[in-house]
């Protein structure tokens, strides 16, 4: 029998199984057995030639299409994908003054590839965002449940026969946060809207990447520091000796609780200092990570606790109280939420600034580009690390070897 398509070879199948299904004998179902095999191969041949089809249609179009553009013919044109297709539409905005497609009450989307370019970029100095917890959100605000970490209250003796008493289990609590518009503005001269698309996506980029980087750093900062700056019940800062008061910190106030997934956060000062403490064979107790040798760790006793260091422009060292360092498990600690909703508008006649700092876009022939992000950040857990500062009189003796309780004999 000859079919003209698949649909009646699989209606032919159809019949044969029922017929199948019906036989009494086994001589019966054999020879039907035979035909429904045929009926397979009939339509292997058909998927066969679909294939084939398939692959001729895409190995010809191409050929077709460059044929027909030889001849003059016009081709659909197709949005570039990627990168190189997000730089154009942006310079092609910045011309604009990003007042195309823009809502009323909001500024110009920077598209996805710029925006993740600009995340390389913020992430590539040191940000304290990737010592917290990063949570990205959709929504402009909302709440999480989290467990709190700690120990459980263990089982109860319980006589023979004697009732099984109720323990407490995990202890939770609810995180709410609120996204905050966090922004500024940058200048753009008529000369910089003049050069290539890739110029001026590169003077936003990095605009935006490193104030970025800094607004992370200051909103973690002052989020960490709410521990002894709130009006009820602060916290006193650690004041830091010797090594023995990092050894207090991480096994009595952190306790195994944090101290094994914790990690020593300080400045340039703080590596300096931290550099001149020796063990009892006078070595330094910062080491690289064998594994990754851009990683260090500082051996505080049986522990080798990683070390991240800050730039002192990012973690200033203060005068008065002196080397900032901080002690903890900063991801149990501390959760920066990110809307991931970068924007940018444009405006070629504000004036902004007062006095000797005011700038007139108009009359300067200037235009002003006003960014912004939105961001929130929140304690998760303040037992989970501690602030203090190493004294300036202590800080002020490294490099001599005269730090006191230095020694590590650990």
């Amino acid at each position: 029998m000859k079919f003209k398509n698949k649909s009646e070879v699989l209606a032919a199948m159809g019949v044969k199984y029922k017929e199948m299904e019906a036989c009494e004998t086994q001589e019966e179902f054999d020879a039907k057995s035979a035909e429904f095999a045929e009926l397979e191969a009939a339509l292997k041949r058909f998927e066969a030639l679909e294939a084939a089809e398939k692959a001729y249609a895409a190995a010809a179009a191409p050929v077709e299409a460059k044929e027909a553009g030889a001849e003059g013919a016009i081709a659909k044109d197709e949005p570039e994908a990627g990168y190189e297709a997000d730089v154009k539409a942006f310079a092609a905005a910045a011309r604009k003054n990003f007042s195309e497609g823009v809502p009323a009450d909001g500024g110009y989307t920077v598209p996805e590839a710029i925006s993740t370019k600009i995340n390389k970029l913020r992430d590539a100095k040191f940000s304290l965002r990737r010592l917290v917890s990063v949570r990205k959100v959709k929504t402009s605000s909302g709440e999480d449940t989290y467990q709190k970490r700690g120990a459980g209250a263990g089982f109860s003796s319980i006589s023979e026969g004697g009732k099984i008493p109720k323990i407490a289990g995990p202890k939770f609590f609810r995180l709410p946060w609120k996204v905050e518009k966090y922004g500024g503005f940058m200048f753009a001269t008529n000369e910089l809207l003049s050069d290539t698309d890739a110029n001026i996506v590169g003077t936003v980029t990095e605009w935006f990447a490193e104030n970025a980087r800094v607004t992370d750093n200051l909103i973690v900062l002052a989020t960490l520091r709410e521990k002894y700056t709130r009006t009820e019940d602060p916290e006193s800062y650690e004041e830091i000796e010797g090594l023995d008061d990092l050894k207090r910190i991480l096994n009595v106030k952190l306790g195994q609780t944090f101290a094994p997934t914790s990690a020593i956060v300080t400045n340039d000062d703080g590596l300096q200092w931290l550099d001149t403490l020796k063990d009892k064979e006078g070595r330094t107790l910062i080491k690289e990570n064998e594994n990754d040798p851009l990683k260090r760790y500082i051996s505080v006793g049986f522990r080798k606790v990683p070390l991240e260091v800050v730039p002192n422009s990012d973690l200033p060292t203060d005068a008065t109280k002196g080397v900032p360092v901080i002690v903890g498990d900063l991801k149990e600690g501390c959760q920066l939420i990110d809307r991931n909703a970068l924007s940018i508008k444009a405006s070629d006649t504000a004036a902004i600034g007062t006095g000797d700092d005011a700038v007139n876009a108009y009359s300067e022939d200037l235009t002003v580009w006003r960014g912004l992000e939105r961001l929130d950040c929140r304690l998760k857990d303040d037992a989970a690390y501690y602030m203090g500062h190493i004294k300036p009189e202590t800080a002020a003796a490294a490099g001599t070897g005269s730090t006191g309780t230095g020694e590590n004999k650990g």
